[in-house]
């Protein structure tokens, strides 16, 4: 079984999207709902159609909202109006159109429920042993404690950190330092358990805090070996249940 390192560790700090809430799940299930509400064929034969374009455009400008080269309300805007346009509609048309995507698609997101095989009980034995559960997340604050409600979960967190609150984005360490500052804790004995290893493994490194690195779906990561990497959040559990105290 994978070796975990919690000796001495208080703060076990979770990322939220994909990591503990299935992101990936639930969107796919907000964007069908979207295209049948607002009669998304008249620009996309399929459903498919227009939600890889849509994936498509997010994906990029997630890439860039992470590394701070764009605004949250850009993000917000563009990822709904680049498809509208690259479908053939009026630049501010798709503009005006795309404000009201946007608050439908973060309404049905806040309101799904699929969490990641294992989360619940992850959670369930970090409590068991007496740890504090923090949430370390890029999300959005209209939509994330939604989210943690939706799926069942908010009241196994002890503290959540959003990069609203300060408007700066993992990697950065300067939201790491905030959110131990905001916990009343320190680094070494904080350990975060994230899916991306440019955002989440990245960012805990550099601020020096333990990391495990969520990856089930093999993808290949450029991180150190002494990072331990897992496949299923229950390997996670078990190193957790078997940790002395």
């Amino acid at each position: 079984m994978t070796s975990i390192d919690f000796k001495n560790i208080e703060w076990v700090w979770v990322d939220l999207d994909d990591t503990i809430w299935d992101f990936k799940g639930n969107s796919l299930l907000s964007l069908a709902e979207i295209y049948k509400i607002h009669n998304l064929s008249r620009f996309y034969p399929t459903m498919e159609q227009w939600r890889n374009r849509y994936l498509e455009v997010n994906h990029a400008l997630w890439a860039k909202y992470n590394t701070g080269e764009i605004s949250k309300e850009f993000l917000q805007s563009e990822r709904f109006a680049r498809p509208l346009i690259d479908a053939g509609l009026a630049e501010q048309d798709a503009i005006d159109f795309a404000k009201i995507l946007h608050k439908d698609y973060l309404t049905l997101l806040g309101k799904c429920s699929i969490l990641v095989p294992g989360a619940k009980n992850l959670l369930d034995a970090i409590h068991s042993k007496g740890l504090k559960t923090g949430i370390l997340s890029n999300g959005f604050k209209e939509v994330q404690f939604d989210k943690l409600r939706s799926g069942g979960i908010l009241n196994s967190i002890d503290c959540i950190v959003l990069s609203d609150e300060i408007d700066v984005n993992k990697p950065d360490i300067r939201i790491y330092e905030y959110a131990l500052k905001k916990a009343g804790t320190t680094a070494d004995k904080s350990i975060l358990i994230g899916d991306n290893p440019d955002t989440d493994i990245k960012g805990a490194v550099n601020a020096h805090w333990r990391a495990v690195f969520f990856n089930p779906e093999n993808i290949e990561a450029n991180i150190s070996e002494d990072i331990p990497t897992v496949t299923s959040l229950d390997t996670i559990t078990e190193c957790i249940k078997t940790m002395k105290q």
